[in-house]
């Protein structure tokens, strides 16, 4: 019991001398300096703020399906059905041929004379009536039938006849033109026999006249002979009548070949 006293005792007092000498010396170290504040992390740029969430669709809540019913039949209706528009009837067409020998009633356009006319002159006239098959207008009045000269001669001074032939090629309807063959036609000039024998008598009657006045009968017969001889050399220095065609002279020809055209059936 007394040494855990005497202990006690020991170690108060110990305790009192400790703190009383802290208190009254100088420290020999230097104050430590205070650790420098921990360096704080420089801010960062601040994220863009998120862009917002769409906003949840909102669908209509599903209905449940309606029971199913039988459908009923439409009512009986009295109005009368609509018609249906007619169609038009599509036309109908047929080929209709003038045959070989059909005649043609033409009407000259350009005049022609076998005085200034050549081979291959062109010739122009127009068809005075239509020419008609089976009812169908084949080649309408009014066509122009388009062909040349193919033959021309003037008259000799002592005999023969002026000649010109021509013929048509080609039709035109309505500005188109088509192969359109003609047989051809023939012209001569008048004769002229008659004219001669009175110029030729004429000049011995005068002639015999001037003789018999002159030298009696002898003279009147050697004044007929070169009557006569005058008489000749006037018909020798005179040509044959040429062929004159002026223009609206009738002509009547025919088809040498079949001419065809495609006709609408009414």
């Amino acid at each position: 019991m007394t040494k855990h006293l005497m202990s006690v005792v020991l170690l108060s007092t110990a305790l009192a001398t400790g703190c009383g000498g802290s208190s009254n010396e100088t420290p020999q170290n230097p104050e430590t300096p205070a650790p420098a504040p921990a360096a704080q992390p420089a801010p960062t740029e601040a994220p863009p703020p998120a862009a917002p969430a769409p906003a949840p669709r909102q669908t209509a809540p599903r209905q449940s399906a309606a029971p199913s019913r039988p459908a009923e039949p439409p009512a009986a209706s009295n109005a009368a059905p609509a018609p249906r528009p007619v169609e038009p009837p599509k036309p109908v067409y047929r080929d209709v041929s003038a045959a070989v020998g059909t005649a043609l009633s033409l009407s000259l356009i350009t005049p022609l004379s076998t005085e200034t006319a050549k081979v291959e002159t062109p010739v122009t006239a127009r068809l005075r009536q239509p020419v008609v098959v089976d009812g169908f207008t084949v080649v309408p009045a009014g066509a122009t039938l388009h062909g040349d000269v193919t033959e021309v001669e003037r008259a000799g001074r002592v005999r023969g006849r002026s000649r010109l032939v021509i013929r048509f090629s080609e039709v035109q309807v309505n500005g188109q033109r088509d192969p359109f063959r003609s047989n051809a036609l023939t012209f001569e000039g008048e004769a002229t026999k008659g004219e001669d024998a009175t110029k030729v008598g004429g000049g011995a009657g005068i002639g015999a006249v001037i003789g018999g006045i002159v030298g009696g009968a002898s003279g009147a017969a050697k004044g007929a002979a070169i009557g006569g001889a005058a008489g000749a050399g006037t018909v020798l220095a005179t040509r044959g009548r040429d062929v004159e065609l002026a223009e609206g002279t009738e002509l009547n020809t025919s088809l040498a070949s079949p001419y065809s055209v495609r006709v609408e059936v009414k």
